[in-house]
This record gives structure tokens, C-alpha cells and sequence, in this order.
């Protein structure tokens, strides 16, 4: 058997082949747990995804575990069955006792959607939903898709596109004196134009709730929503009397949705008898993730501001059901300590409630980790579960009958599969996990967080101007060292790079390079104020903080200060341009995702052109209209027109379906480089959008960019023990 050593050398010779090795770590999607007789042994169910690159696909499997809990309150894990292949599913969900599976999937030979309810006798329930023309497509991801059993487990609530009309088939005849339709004059809806919602959404556009009856055999598009409202999100209130929902307005149009948790939305409460539909959270804010206690009595949620960035630091909520009083469990933190940094997260667990209905777990970024948090809603209190662990990332799956199945993660570790016993109140530290699938690190990667102090500017507030940020750095061993550099800012601007498993990042560090992900001020995790400092900054200081973090890496690390290149995406690739410009000749290698290089050109093809605006400091409303000042002050931030200085070869990768970046902010770069004899080189992925995604092109965008580091930063060499020498 090989080595770990001589593996991490076979895997590094070539990006594809080491990309390959490192993709094939599956990552558990979702988990659900099902007690049996005495409550002491439970079945634990998985369902997992890894990248199959030779048939070009995702891969979808099951996993099935057997836990047995002793009277001492420790765990004992075995595996039940071997991993089967999942075909055709597009979403499923157990019943709350378990005993119930329902599965979304869509035939092969028709393209139907079918509702399939499974029991331990095998298939009690198929209905064809497409068959029965009740509703579009049902919305099996993003912001409003649900799929929820009822507390009776006899019904079943989902999210589908409103049913259209069909297009009027053409007149038979053509000729003088034909007989034409008397409907003929009318007004034709076929080519009205349609809102959807924006990125990673297009097909999303007039969502309904729908009902399926397993008891009646019926299907039902429920009304009383007001028109005015987008539903997602839904659960069955208590005693399965209505259902609790987020509706999102969208008047006078809808802006992009996709990564934005700023856009007004509230929760309401349908009551399925009288028709009455409830707004529960507050008129003007911006409320999603509502999530009922197991015995029915409170409703937490998560609540953030309207405007301003896309993503902020959130508050959580609670509503008594019965009283209909809220309180806040947890506020809005401006500056961060170390025991709370604040909420980010944008999804809170399907099951966070534990058994006793007061304390709730999930997970959200602190700084640059992604912990797991217990939260007394009586005590408003937080305890963080995973703080000091080894891994970098925690992500909880489902917790259930105190049963806490969690997934961890490092950027040398591929994802493991834990489960722990929550312990009763004011007993959670320290907490126990089990590891049910234990994933051993990978060779050839090491990682550390550094922290960056910013010096002191006289155009920044003190309360946030010198507030410290940090970068995360992957290198490989030090046996060769020093190491060519690769800096990553990362795109939103407001979104941060965890300490999670990353298998581009991995490879490039098999590869050779050391990786630094800069989490400039403006990311998430770091407290509202640091969010709110880039406003009016950007280009600026997020540039600024991006070089300050290089200079401490190489004078901390060894690094090579000559083998310097730039890897971003989106807002990170606007910051990388703006390097660029700055130091013409600093940099070697640049390679870019969907990049941003000119804002005023994004206002009117962008789903989100209210960030032009908030980004500068200057107001939104729905009924702005740009001012030459505000476009120029816009040019003036875009690296667009600075782009002439550019000297180091750019490789652009771009989506053609992108709606967040227009695909032509590149082409405008592309055309200007080329034009100036920069080495230039533009990847256009037909059917890509923003982030790029899909099994074939991530493969393809990590092999064309490890390639263009490799050809412009020279290839690393390895010695005799499999080790890179730059």
C-alpha cells in the first residue's frame, strides 16, 4: 500500500489528477433520525454527494447507521447497510415520527414530478403532480422551497410555480376568407414579460403553496395569500389549524433574491379555516427560517434590517404561539467578543429545537469559523459548543430526541460525520462527539489563522476603522519553502471564507502554492460594524486590507514576495483588478470568476442594482434613477478605467446565464487587455451562471486557472519525497 506521502506526490502531477483525488470525499447533504421501541437505539438516515468526474455528474447516495444510547448517556455507532445510489430525487423529508418518507422525483422517460410517500411496507402513496396540472414546477432549492409533513403525517405542504396559461396554438389556416377564432382580437399574454428572482432563481417567479391530502387523495393550491406576496419557507402551524409561512414582497419588482437577506419579508400565519392570513413578525423588516418547538408553543426566526448590505449580522426572534408575543432572543452585535461574535447564518437547522423547547442549536460564522451555537431562549444566553476544536467548520444536520448529528471540516480534512448526546441545560460543556464517519487529513496541507491589525486612517471612524480582520493561509510543508503565494479575497463582498474543507484550495497546495484567504473588513462574522464599514468604501479599503494582509503573510511566512497571483471571484475579482492597477508589476498571475470591473454598467443588468447605490454610501429606492454624479463616482471606483496599467496575464471565466455579473463585464476587460498586448485569456461557459457551478465546470474552471499559475508562476518542481520545490 502506498504511503500517505507517495499518494499526496501521485495526486500532484498533474491539477486534474490531484483535483480528481481530492473531489472524491462525499459531503452528507442531509440527515434524519428514527427512534425505535424504548428510545434507547436509533436509525440514522444520510444522504450524501461527491463529484463523479468521469460520467460528468453529481453523485447521490444513502447512508444508514445504527446509534444505541446507554443509561450513562454514551453512544455506540455501527453501520446497517452499504451505500446505494440515489436516482431521480429531487427532494425528500420524514415524517416527525419517522415512519414516513416522503420523496419528490422526476421520471426519467416524461420529465413528470412524482410525490411518493414511503412506509416500512414499501410505496403507500405516487401521485403524479404534473400529470394532475395543479401548478408549474415544484421549487425543489434556494430561498422559498420546503417540503413538510403535517403533525397527523396526512398531509403534505410544498412550494410550486403558479400554473400558467399555455401559449394559444397557431390558426390551422392561412389563407383569404379563412374562418378566424372570435378570441383572436384579444389581448395575447404569450409574450408579456415576467419577473423572476434573479440569480439562481429565473425560473422562480409567482410561487404558491400546495397542499397534497394523502387521506383524500387530493391536491390544493391554497389561496388567501395576499397578492402582493411571495411564499417560501412554510411549516404547519400547531394542531395542523394553518401553516406558517415567509412571504417576500415583491412590489413594485422583484430584486435578486439569491444571497440577500435584506429584502422585505415577514412570517405570516395562513389559517386554513377562515381564510385570514396573519402577519407574526414585524411590517418593515426582513424575517426568514421560522422554525416551531417540538411542543408547539414558540416560533423562532430570524430577523434582519431592511437596505444596506446584502447580508448583515441578524437578530433571532421568538413568538409565543398562543399570546402572540415576541421578544429578541438574541440582538445585533456591533462589535464582537469572544464569547459571541453574532448571527450571520441565513437558514437556521430544519431541526434545531432539543426535546425540551427551550434551547435551540445552530450554526453560524465567528470570525473566520463556522461553530455551532446553543441558545437559551428563556436566558438569552449563548454557549458556543465547538469553540477550540481542530476543525475549522461545523455544520449541524438535524437534532432530534437530543440527538445532535453534525458534520466537521478543516481545510486540511474532508468532511466527517459526528453525533453527540445533548446534555441538560447548564451541562453542555464539555460535549462528547462520536465520530460516525471519520475522514483522516489529506498530506501535503497545512493551515493557520492570521490576524491583521489595520493601522490607524484619519478617514475612518474609530469604532470600526482599526477594527483587526483576519486571513486564513494554506501552504504546503515547509521541507521546500519558500512557496509561490496565491491571494484569494473572497466575493459578496458581505460573506467570509471559513475554515472548512475546500478541494480546489487543497490541490493548489498539493500543488505547490501557499493559498491566503483574506476576510477583509466587510465580511461576515466579524460584528454589524465591521459590515458596515465598507459602505462607501469599497475599493478602498477592502483593497487596502487585501495588500495589508499579503505584506504580513510574507513577512510572517515563507513565502516567496516574487510568485505573488491573484484567484477571485465576483466582488473578490473587483478587488483583485484594483491590485492590479495598483502594482502593475507585483503580481505574476491573475485569474478571475465572474468579474466585476465596471458599476455603472451593471445598473441596468444586474438583478441587484440596488448595490451600486448602497455600496457607494448612497441611498436605494425603488424609483432611483442614476445622476451623473453618482455614475461617475461609480467609474471612478471601477477598475475599468485604470484597466490600461494592467500588466499580468488574466484568465476570465465567465457564465453566459450570470445575472448578477453581466458576462460582458468581462468582455470589455478581455477586449481592453488584448488591445494593450496584455496576456489575456476569456473561458465562456454557456450555460454557467454566477458562481460558476455544476460537477463538468468547476472541474474545468479549477484546471484551466491551476494551469494559468503553474504556466505564469513556473511550474514546481518535487523532490525525492514527493515534495514540491518552487
Amino acid at each position: 500500500m502506498a504511503s500517505g506521502t507517495e499518494q499526496g506526490a501521485e495526486a500532484a502531477s498533474s491539477p486534474a489528477t490531484c483535483y480528481r483525488e481530492l473531489s472524491r470525499f462525499p459531503a452528507v447533504t442531509r440527515a434524519a433520525l428514527r427512534a425505535t421501541t424504548g428510545a434507547q437505539t436509533f436509525l440514522l438516515y444520510t444522504e450524501c454527494s461527491r463529484p463523479d468526474l468521469p460520467h460528468r455528474r453529481l453523485l447521490r447516495f444513502s447512508r444508514h447507521y445504527s446509534l444505541r444510547r446507554s443509561g450513562s448517556g454514551s453512544l455506540t455507532v455501527s453501520r446497517v447497510a452499504l451505500s446505494a445510489e440515489i436516482h431521480h430525487q429531487l427532494l425528500s423529508k420524514d415524517s416527525p415520527t419517522g415512519q414516513r418518507r416522503a420523496v419528490l422525483s422526476r421520471c426519467p422517460r416524461q420529465g413528470h414530478e412524482l410525490l411518493e410517500v414511503w412506509d416500512s411496507n414499501g410505496r403507500s402513496h405516487s401521485v403524479d403532480l404534473t400529470a394532475l396540472g395543479k401548478h408549474g414546477e415544484v421549487y425543489t432549492e434556494g430561498p422559498f422551497a420546503c417540503l413538510a409533513w403535517s403533525c397527523l403525517e396526512t398531509r403534505l405542504l410544498y412550494v410550486a410555480e403558479k400554473s400558467r396559461p399555455k401559449p394559444r396554438p397557431p390558426c390551422p389556416w392561412d389563407a383569404p376568407g379563412a374562418g378566424r377564432p372570435a378570441e383572436e382580437d384579444e389581448e395575447d399574454e404569450q409574450f408579456v414579460y415576467r419577473e423572476d428572482w434573479g440569480e439562481a432563481l429565473s425560473t422562480r417567479s409567482v410561487p404558491v403553496l400546495c397542499v397534497l391530502d394523502l387521506e383524500g387523495s387530493s391536491l390544493s393550491v391554497l389561496e388567501g395569500i395576499p397578492e402582493h406576496l411571495s411564499p417560501g419557507q412554510a411549516l404547519w402551524s400547531p394542531n395542523d389549524c394553518g401553516v406558517v409561512f415567509v412571504g417576500w414582497w415583491h412590489e413594485p419588482f422583484r430584486l435578486g433574491l439569491s444571497a440577500c437577506s435584506n429584502r422585505r419579508s415577514g412570517i405570516f400565519h395562513l389559517d386554513l379555516a377562515s381564510g385570514c392570513c396573519e402577519l407574526l413578525s414585524s411590517e418593515h423588516g426582513a424575517a426568514c427560517s421560522p422554525r416551531l418547538s417540538p411542543d408547539g408553543r414558540r416560533l423562532l426566526y430570524l430577523e434582519g434590517d431592511l437596505g444596506g448590505p446584502h447580508r448583515q449580522c441578524l437578530r433571532l426572534r421568538m413568538l409565543t404561539w398562543q399570546m402572540r408575543q415576541t421578544v429578541t432572543v438574541l440582538d445585533v452585535v456591533q462589535e464582537p467578543t469572544e464569547a459571541f461574535a453574532g448571527l450571520y447564518t441565513e437558514v437556521l437547522p430544519p431541526r434545531c429545537w432539543a426535546a425540551d423547547s427551550r434551547r435551540a442549536v445552530l450554526g453560524t460564522p465567528q470570525r473566520s469559523r463556522m461553530d455551532l451555537l446553543l441558545v437559551d431562549t428563556e436566558a438569552a444566553t449563548v454557549t458556543n459548543l465547538t469553540a477550540g476544536s481542530p476543525e475549522g467548520c461545523w455544520e449541524l444536520l438535524t437534532l432530534q430526541w437530543d440527538l445532535l448529528v453534525a458534520t466537521c471540516s478543516a481545510p486540511h480534512r474532508p468532511p466527517s460525520l459526528v453525533v453527540a448526546v445533548l446534555p441538560p441545560a447548564g451541562q453542555e460543556l464539555p460535549l462528547c462527539w462520536v465520530p460516525v464517519e471519520d475522514t483522516p487529513t489529506v498530506p501535503g496541507v497545512t493551515w493557520k489563522t492570521l490576524t491583521i491589525q489595520p493601522p490607524c486612517s484619519g478617514q475612518s471612524p474609530a469604532t470600526h476603522g482599526t477594527q483587526a480582520f483576519e486571513a486564513l493561509l494554506l501552504s504546503p510543508p515547509d521541507g521546500k519553502a519558500p512557496h509561490p503565494l496565491v491571494v484569494c479575497p473572497h466575493g459578496g463582498p458581505h460573506a467570509v471564507f471559513d475554515a472548512r474543507w475546500r478541494p480546489s484550495m487543497a490541490a493548489l497546495c498539493q500543488l505547490g502554492f501557499a493559498v491566503l484567504l483574506v476576510n477583509y473588513r466587510g465580511s461576515l462574522g466579524f460584528g454589524q460594524a465591521s459590515i458596515s464599514s465598507l459602505l462607501s468604501r469599497v475599493g478602498e479599503q477592502d483593497v487596502a486590507d487585501t495588500q495589508l494582509a499579503v505584506e504580513q503573510a510574507l513577512c510572517s511566512e515563507p513565502l516567496d514576495p516574487h510568485r505573488l497571483a491573484l484567484l477571485a471571484g465576483s466582488h473578490g475579482a473587483f478587488i483583485a483588478l484594483h491590485l492590479l492597477t495598483r502594482e502593475p508589476e507585483r503580481y505574476r498571475a491573475c485569474a478571475l470568476r465572474s468579474p466585476v470591473s465596471n458599476l455603472p454598467a451593471l445598473l441596468g443588468t444586474s438583478d441587484i442594482p440596488d448595490w451600486r447605490y448602497i455600496s457607494l454610501g448612497l441611498p436605494y429606492s425603488f424609483e432611483r434613477v442614476p445622476r451623473a454624479e453618482e455614475v461617475a463616482t461609480m467609474l471612478l471606483r471601477s477598475p475599468i478605467t485604470q484597466a490600461g496599467r494592467v500588466q499580468t496575464p488574466v484568465l476570465l471565466c465567465v457564465g453566459a446565464r450570470d445575472r448578477r455579473v453581466s458576462p460582458t463585464q468581462a468582455l470589455e476587460l478581455y477586449r481592453v487587455l488584448r488591445a494593450r498586448g496584455v496576456p489575456a485569456r476569456l473561458l465562456w461557459y454557456p450555460e454557467g451562471g454566477h458562481a460558476l457551478a455544476g460537477v463538468e465546470t468547476e472541474a474545468d474552471v479549477f484546471g484551466n486557472c491551476a494551469r494559468w499559475l503553474l504556466r505564469h508562476l513556473g511550474q514546481p518542481q518535487q523532490d525525492g519525497t514527493g515534495q514540491h520545490s518552487p
